[in-house]
């Protein structure tokens, strides 16, 4: 089980990548006060487009995904039979990124990528959408260590 919850965690450390390689252009701007510049704006928002509206149904492999960690996860909390903490602690550091996402990351880059939004406001997303990735990225790392470790020690 710890195995393919790697497998997913591995998955989703790749799309978060993919992601930050957009992202990580409001981090040259982050002491500037009021909106990114046009261009970081039209790339980042372009490739949520992409990403997000464009790519369906393919973009729904990444919610599969998500949501196999975190059942696989609550089950091996309950079946496995390594390290009780260590289970609890992978649930919890692949819930609360699907949690994120569900809620802040994907509703914010639709939106960024619909540009609608005034410059303020879409830039406000685009570094809110960055910051939330980059927390993502943490907590998907130590998921994927603690299942390998579970793995290991199987």
């Amino acid at each position: 089980m710890s195995a393919l919850l790697a497998a997913c965690g591995g998955f989703l450390l790749a799309v978060l990548w993919m992601d930050l390689i957009f992202d990580v252009q409001v981090l040259g701007h982050r002491r500037a006060d009021g909106p990114l510049p046009e261009p970081v704006l039209a790339s980042i928002a372009a490739y949520y487009k992409r990403a997000t509206t464009d790519s369906a149904p393919m973009s729904r492999l990444i919610a599969v995904v998500m949501g196999a960690a975190v059942v696989g996860s609550f089950v091996h909390v309950f079946t496995g039979a390594n390290a009780l903490a260590l289970r609890v602690g992978a649930l919890s550091l692949c819930a609360a990124p699907t949690g994120l996402a569900i809620t802040r990351i994907v509703p914010n880059a639709v939106r960024l990528g619909a540009r609608r939004d005034d410059l303020a406001r879409q830039s406000a997303l685009a570094r809110g959408i960055c910051r939330d990735h980059l927390v993502c990225l943490v907590c998907v790392a130590a998921f994927v260590s603690t299942e390998l470790a579970l793995a290991a020690g199987s």
